[in-house]
């Protein structure tokens, strides 16, 4: 989209000044790929410029929030690529979004080489920032938070990438969301690092994605920690995705989901959560005080899901899982869901807790090679079979079917210019 002829000849001339500041201290070469001959950055006051600002951007513009609390009753749209939008801090910069009565996100964007950073944005009626079918997404020290708390009014996603390619969410904050703080979704490629989750349903979701590296993120106070999800009747089926270096605590918020939400299935208390999903590795994480478990691996079945209710072509079973090289501490507890907590009683006492680890034990009939198990190599971490496929008639605590390992997953590699 170009609207050259919508500027002034006063914004002409700032922008070839601007080019020609840019080309003195700048490398020869554009690594985005976007033509950023008409590039402006330009400070822009929030409360009555910001959207203006949006749809009058070039490629390449980089537009700057100054500090202050800024309100808006509608919400924010990007729809031009390789723009740039930063504040002063996420603790500086404040979008607030809490007398909005139209708009369906915070700030919505469709747009690819898009860079968010050092802003927050509160109170959204609906997602706070939602980025669809954009590739090359950076979303950088970005707070999107409920200031109510947890609340099934609030809106269902914090950080909300959907249908991107390369995109990392780093050093960011989501609190309070009634879906996931942090979700990715049918995407590729992605890196979420350093983050903060906190008092959402899902602290961080990873759901119908293929290659993605979750690490050195905090996600406590969620009704979920981690969660690793595939769905049915998406375009996209997911895969390959590493968990790691992660403190992963107290996670035994109660589910505040809206009822009929994937995630209304989740028990509070749930440290890790892999539902369906392949090809998965949990390592090097810190998990404790997760009161239902600190690692919980399911099937699609034990959502209460049946058969007829998904497509086809959609697998249902988690396979090839690897945990490994995980500090556990005490867990599973005080399970979220009654059934759960009536099973810990009756297998372990009303004193007693889960293992760390625990499974449905829902399989694939045709599919039982050692490709597919769940591998385990965590020290005396115990793995509970509670026979879901059964009714739980036959509980039991396993320990050779999961003694085993699988081949270890690729790093997830971003663009350089995107990793600076």
């Amino acid at each position: 989209m170009n609207n050259n002829m919508n500027r002034s000849p006063l914004t002409t001339l700032l922008s070839i000044m601007t080019v020609v500041l840019l080309a003195a201290c700048s490398p020869d070469t554009n690594t985005t790929g976007i033509n950023t001959d008409s590039a402006l950055t330009r400070l822009v006051d929030p409360s009555s410029e910001l959207q203006l600002a949006l749809l009058e951007a070039e490629p390449g513009d980089v537009i700057e929030l100054p500090a202050g609390t800024f309100s808006f009753d509608r919400g924010l749209t990007l729809n031009i690529d390789n723009i740039t939008l930063r504040g002063a801090g996420m603790d500086q910069t404040v979008l607030s979004f809490r007398d909005q009565v139209a708009g369906a996100e915070g700030l919505m964007v469709n747009a690819s080489h898009f860079t968010i950073e050092d802003l927050a944005i509160e109170d959204s009626r609906g997602d706070a920032l939602k980025v669809a079918r954009g590739d090359h997404i950076i979303i950088r020290r970005v707070r999107t938070e409920w200031t109510n708390g947890p609340d099934t009014s609030n809106g269902a996603y914090g950080i909300y990438p959907v249908q991107t390619r390369h995109t990392l969410i780093e050093d960011s904050v989501a609190i309070a969301a009634s879906d996931a703080g942090i979700y990715i979704g049918q995407s590729e490629n992605v890196i979420v690092r350093r983050n903060r989750a906190e008092f959402n349903v899902a602290g961080i979701e990873i759901e119908n994605t293929r290659g993605a590296d979750v690490y050195e993120n905090v996600a406590i106070n969620n009704t979920g920690g981690i969660l690793v999800f595939n769905m049915p009747n998406l375009p996209v089926e997911g895969h390959t995705t590493r968990v790691y270096n992660n403190t992963i605590n107290n996670n035994n918020t109660v589910n505040f989901a809206p009822p009929g939400t994937a995630v209304a299935s989740v028990p509070a208390g749930s440290g890790v959560i892999i539902n369906s999903n392949d090809k998965v590795e949990i390592f090097d994480n810190d998990l404790s005080g997760n009161q239902t478990a600190n690692i919980l691996i399911s099937s699609y079945f034990s959502a209460g899901y049946s058969d007829r209710q998904m497509a086809e072509a959609f697998d249902p079973y988690p396979e090839t899982i690897f945990i490994y090289n995980n500090r556990f501490g005490p867990g599973g507890n005080a399970p979220g869901f009654p059934e759960l907590d009536m099973l810990r009683q009756a297998m372990f006492g009303e004193s007693g807790s889960f293992p760390d680890i625990v499974w449905d034990g829902i399989v694939h009939p045709e599919r039982t090679a050692p490709a597919y198990a769940i591998c385990v190599d965590n020290g005396d971490a115990q793995v509970l079979n509670i026979d879901g496929a059964n009714d739980s008639q036959n509980p039991r605590i396993e320990a050779e079917p999961h003694q085993c390992q699988h081949e270890r997953l690729p790093q997830v590699m971003l663009p350089e210019f995107m990793d600076s």
